[in-house]
C-alpha cells in the first residue's frame, strides 16, 4: 500500500512584490527539486511561474493568488505533493519525512529516542534526537550527522546510531 502522508517540499514565507508572488524555503536541493511539480496541496494551489531566488530558496507565483494581500494570507502554508509523485530513491538515499518519527537505537540495541527533525546547514544531514523521557521529564535533544561512521544503519523501522554518537 502506498504512504498516504503528503510530502512537503517547501513553505511559503511571505510575499514577494506586489503581484502576488510568493517567498519559498525550500526543502530540498534547490529549486530545480520543485520544477517537476506544478499543482500542490492536493492542487489547491498551481504554480505558473518559478524562479531562484539567488539565497537558497525560490519565488512562486499560483494562478490562485492575485495580489499580495493573497500571497501574505499564505505565510506559513507548507506546499506538499502525495508520496507516489515523487521519484524512486537510489541506494543510500531517504526522504526527510521517512526518518522523522522513526525510534532511534543505539548499536548495541539500547533505545535511546525518536528522530524529531533532519536538518541540513551546508555540510551534509544531520538529524535530531529527542531522548526518551526521564522522570517524567522530556529527554534532552542531541544531533547527530547522517553518515556512515555514526549511522550505520537506518531503514522503515527504526535508525541505528553508533555509540560514540549517543553518549551524553
Amino acid at each position: 500500500m502506498a504512504d498516504p502522508r503528503p510530502i512537503t517540499l517547501a513553505a511559503i514565507i511571505g510575499a514577494h512584490g506586489i503581484g502576488g508572488e510568493v517567498r519559498l524555503k525550500l526543502f530540498g536541493e534547490g529549486v530545480e527539486q520543485l520544477r517537476p511539480f506544478r499543482a500542490f496541496n492536493d492542487s489547491a494551489l498551481t504554480v505558473t511561474k518559478l524562479r531562484d531566488d539567488g539565497k537558497g530558496g525560490a519565488i512562486a507565483r499560483f494562478a490562485e493568488v492575485a495580489d499580495r494581500t493573497a500571497a501574505e494570507k499564505l505565510r506559513g502554508t507548507a506546499l506538499t505533493v502525495a508520496r507516489s509523485q515523487l521519484p524512486p530513491l537510489g541506494e543510500g538515499e531517504y526522504y526527510y519525512a521517512d526518518l522523522i518519527v522513526l525510534p532511534v537505537v543505539s548499536d548495541a540495541g539500547d533505545p535511546l529516542g525518536t528522530c524529531v527533525a533532519v536538518e541540513n546547514f551546508g555540510a551534509g544531514d544531520v538529524i535530531e534526537v529527542q531522548r526518551l523521557p526521564v522522570d517524567g521529564k522530556a529527554g534532552k535533544r542531541f544531533m547527530v550527522p547522517m553518515r556512515e561512521d555514526a549511522v550505520p544503519e537506518w531503514n522503515e523501522a527504526r535508525i541505528v546510531i553508533a555509540a560514540a554518537f549517543a553518549a551524553d
